[in-house]
């Protein structure tokens, strides 16, 4: 196992190298100025020697790969440099609105939770029923529609037809119902179909006809044994929808009004805050390779051949 470790730590760095790379690269090949960017937002009027000042302050005047270790060195630092926008730091704006995007993806995580297992674990156990023929719909449904359109969808409903729940903003618990609601319904329909699946294919094992033989009840089957081993593989499945989750914030923030990191990263997307955007790219992919890595562990600690193997 630490053999594995060792080597997994070794595969992720140049991945890391590789992203803080692409994160760089890909926004020096945008067209605009950024020293012409930063002159405009802050209301300066940019002329030849204001751009090529800026240049200079921004360490724009120097080669690129200079330009990039000096960057990659300050991202180690978590000092991410200035917003062209509020001239604040950014890691203090991204700060400032991170609390908001994990409370929004922490009740997703647990509304995908609540409702795919019991949902998924029934639908399986009821094969081929009016209840399973309904899940399967909603499953349908749920994959099909876009996110934002549920959302649309939702404020129309809930919001100004109802006026149960406030369309946007934040303060209160009532705030997040519906972007978290939102949010998670995707997911809830895929990990409804995925522990189906695991459940009907485990349900079908030798282990479960020998249980039946030796007496044990049908409910201890399914909870104890059918249950536990369809959710060994979902692990993958899930802890790659954490980042999935604050991804995918990036859309449902916006629709809300909620104060969170995808919020931020439009905003800075219309007003070329590249420094902003870089950070956002950045902290993304980190995030996705942790996430595959942690779960890629949990997987190997659990599973006693894939031990072995290691």
């Amino acid at each position: 196992m630490k053999k594995y470790l060792y080597r997994r730590l070794l595969l992720t760095l140049p991945i890391l190298l590789g992203i803080s790379f692409l994160s760089f690269f890909l926004l020096n090949l945008v067209p605009a100025d950024p020293a012409e960017v930063a002159l405009r937002v802050n209301e300066i009027i940019p002329t030849p020697e204001a751009i090529a000042q800026m240049r200079q302050q921004l360490g724009l005047d120097r080669p690129f790969l200079i330009r990039y270790l000096y960057w990659l060195y300050d991202a180690l630092r978590l000092d991410f440099g200035y917003s062209y926008i509020n001239n604040r730091l950014v890691l203090d704006e991204i700060a400032r609105c991170l609390p908001a995007t994990l409370a929004l993806a922490a009740l997703s995580l647990v509304i995908i939770l609540c409702v795919s297992v019991p949902l998924g674990v029934l639908s399986a156990v009821y094969k081929d029923s009016v209840f399973d023929r309904l899940v399967r719909t909603l499953v349908f449904l749920g994959t099909a529609m876009p996110s934002y359109w549920l959302g649309l969808l939702l404020i129309w409903w809930l919001a100004l037809s109802w006026d149960l729940l406030p369309t946007s903003g934040s303060g209160t618990f009532s705030h997040i119902i519906l972007p978290a609601v939102t949010l998670s319904m995707v997911y809830v329909a895929v990990y409804i179909r995925l522990i189906r699946n695991n459940m009907l294919e485990n349900m079908q094992q030798y282990y479960v006809y020998y249980a039946r033989a030796r007496g044990l009840a049908e409910k201890s089957i399914i909870l104890r044994h059918v249950l536990k081993n369809s959710l060994h593989s979902s692990i993958t499945a899930l802890g790659m929808s954490i980042p999935q989750l604050l991804a995918g914030t990036v859309i449902i923030e916006n629709i809300f009004a909620w104060p969170g990191v995808g919020r931020l990263c439009i905003s800075a997307i219309f007003s070329r805050d590249y420094p902003v955007i870089q950070a956002y790219i950045l902290m993304m992919g980190v995030l996705f390779v942790i996430c595959n890595l942690l779960v890629d562990i949990i997987q190997r600690w659990m599973d006693p051949a894939l031990r072995q193997e290691g």
